[in-house]
């Protein structure tokens, strides 16, 4: 969410930045204008079930529905179960509440509209989808919520915020909305400073935050319309620490969301999309020492790999008054970092793509995945200049780039947040963007009537990456089945489907893929683990003295472990059809040896690569034990599909 009204925030922290002489982690923006202004017309919408079908999934770039037509996320963030209160004074009193709205850890606007009409709104708007934020704290509240809070709901009085968000979870998908849940805090109090709240494990495990999330899924995996699991808001340093991707210690966000997305799949709901926010804020904003917005960057050399290959969406927040390496504060923690309001509509769209939309756009790589910008918003009594030309350059990206996208926020209280597209006074009268006179409404309708793809979805080549950086990457079900096939190394499978088919010198990284043969494994579960080379024929040494791990006749690699540096094993899987037995050795050992097209990407930064073309298979790796080696890969065998 944007990081409004921390000026009282960084206020408190006076004391501790002097101590520090030092200002903190990424700390918000100057306090947005209360008056309304009057808006203008936006798109009415069917109802979202008349075209679509879940479960989601993905294929490249796109997100697609159970028929294979693709589904656009035109969403908006319904806020208030993750909590409003900003951290200081009675919890009690409204103005202690972001923009002087209690949600009282529910929705925002049931105690003024009953849910059909609010749902019905929705749905003016050209909408088709619902981000709904919850905190780790609402889980477990057992007090039931002030009747006053749900007073246009009476069905709701002497419920508890979870059973009111269970409500409100079930209305959405009977009238057609895709529900995508987002972890958004841990505690009930306004995100997003140094509140407690910077990293999914501030104040709790890791362990916890994951159950809770399979908590989650299992308690909608009923629900149809639940789609996705966002897994974190806005990842961002605290007073001391920043978060990582992928150095495996306890504030490693690609290890972390990497967990929770696994036990999701496996233990909670297989069907749900899996949305991973980059890193929101790392480093300390003062002139002069290090600190930027990493979002999406650190997926170039390091993606996500799900059990699921089609089950991943990555997700960036944009907001003018933050920057690349602008926190968006005012005062305290502001530098002269230009904000993104700051740029030429230029400057803008090149960000945009070098910060989050090259994960989309950059196809056939293992990082290629569905964008989805979760958050950007501005007031509709916003007069700047520079606010409101960043939002119609913001809203030309998207639409020019048939992006998905959710608003924040959806609904406020008039008087109190003008930012909100629906606005509703205490006796349930609406204004916002669907009235004359909103500045926003040109911008939006653009946004959601600009060219799209829509229907089938062709189905494209999966790339991804395995890492054995720290540990285990297993992420075929069916090899986990089989429990630890090499005890004491560390072991990496391709998901169910595809097979493996690059690897690297070094650092124990390693590429699959479907392309050229979709689920070559054949049916059931067995599998070689292959140690030694008994499997290699007489007269067939394609590596001469080096040792050479190959599968056996008519099976294809689909994993491999190391122990240090070391390969340990190969992992094959029997073929579903017969496999070509004429091969070739690509050796990689002193430069990268991949095809010309570099399909998959840089899958092993830093590291010299070799990679089989797309119409073959990876039947063996050779590597050597000679003093001064490491002993990891040197070459692969590379065999035709067929």
């Amino acid at each position: 969410m944007p990081i409004r009204r921390s000026l009282r925030y960084l206020a408190g922290l006076a004391a501790t930045l002097a101590l520090l002489a030092t200002a903190p982690g990424p700390v918000a923006a100057a306090q947005q204008p209360a008056a309304p202004a009057a808006p203008a017309t936006a798109p009415a919408a069917t109802p979202a079930a008349d075209t679509w079908q879940p479960p989601l999934s993905t294929r490249g770039r796109y997100i697609v529905d159970a028929k294979g037509d693709r589904f656009r996320l035109k969403s908006a963030n319904w806020d208030g179960a993750q909590g409003s209160w900003t951290g200081s004074g009675s919890v009690e009193d409204p103005a202690n509440h972001h923009a002087g709205q209690n949600s009282h850890g529910i929705p925002l606007g049931l105690d003024r509209v009953p849910l059909p009409t609010l749902l019905a709104d929705f749905h003016r708007l050209g909408i088709n989808s619902i981000r709904l934020p919850f905190s780790n704290e609402m889980i477990r509240a057992t007090a039931t919520v002030p009747d006053g809070a749900v007073a246009a709901n009476p069905q709701l009085r002497g419920k508890t915020p979870l059973q009111i968000f269970d409500a409100v979870v079930s209305a959405l998908g009977r009238d057609g909305f895709a529900v995508i849940l987002n972890n958004h805090t841990n505690t009930t109090r306004w995100c997003c400073g140094v509140d407690g709240n910077e990293r999914w494990n501030s104040g709790q495990t890791t362990q916890r935050w994951v159950d809770d999330w399979v908590f989650m899924a299992r308690r909608y995996a009923d629900e149809p319309g639940v789609v996705g699991a966002d897994l974190y808001n806005e990842v961002r340093r605290d007073i001391l620490d920043d978060p990582n991707w992928g150095l495996g210690d306890a504030h490693d966000w690609y290890a972390a969301a990497q967990q929770a997305a696994d036990r999701i799949l496996t233990d909670g709901n297989p069907d749900l999309l899996i949305v991973i926010e980059g890193i929101n804020w790392t480093g300390i904003p003062v002139d002069g020492l290090p600190h930027e917005r990493p979002t999406l960057a650190p997926a170039r050399t390091l993606s996500h790999t799900l059990v699921n290959a089609h089950k991943l969406v990555y997700s960036a927040h944009f907001y003018g008054y933050t920057g690349p390496r602008h926190s968006g504060a005012t005062g305290v923690g502001e530098t002269h970092d230009p904000r993104y309001q700051d740029l030429s509509r230029d400057e803008l769209r090149k960000v945009l793509t070098d910060q989050a939309f090259f994960v989309a756009e950059d196809t056939g790589r293992h990082y290629t995945a569905p964008v989805w910008i979760s958050e950007f918003g501005i007031g509709a009594a916003e007069t700047g200049t520079r606010p409101r030309a960043w939002f119609t350059n913001l809203t030309d990206y998207f639409a020019d780039h048939d992006a998905d996208f959710a608003y924040w926020p959806l609904v406020g209280w008039e008087g109190s947040d003008d930012w909100a597209l629906l606005r509703y006074d205490s006796a349930g009268h609406r204004t916002g963007i669907l009235d004359q006179g909103d500045w926003r409404a040109t911008p939006w309708q653009r946004l959601m009537t600009a060219p799209e793809h829509t229907g089938p979805v062709d189905p494209v080549p999966t790339w991804r990456m395995l890492a054995t950086d720290h540990g285990d990457q297993v992420q075929s079900l069916i090899e986990r089945t089989h429990g630890d096939w090499d005890p004491g190394a560390y072991k990496a499978a391709c998901p169910d489907g595809l097979r493996l088919i690059g690897l690297g010198h070094a650092a124990g990284r390693g590429l699959c893929t479907d392309t050229g043969a979709d689920d070559p494994r054949a049916p059931g579960t067995a599998h070689t683990v292959v140690t030694d080379e008994r499997y290699v024929p007489a007269g067939g040494d394609w590596a001469s003295g080096y040792t050479k791990f190959q599968c056996p006749s008519d099976q294809f690699l689909i994993g491999y472990s190391r122990r240090g540096g070391r390969v340990s094993a190969a992992l094959c899987a029997p073929a579903r059809t017969p496999l070509g037995t004429t091969g070739r050795t690509v050796w990689f050992d002193r430069s990268d040896n991949r095809p010309a097209d570099a399909a998959g990407g840089d899958f092993a930064h830093g590291a010299y690569k070799g990679q089989c073309a797309a119409d073959e298979y990876a039947a063996g790796i050779a590597f050597t034990t000679r003093v001064g080696s490491a002993g990891g890969p040197d070459a692969l065998l590379c065999r035709r599909l067929s």
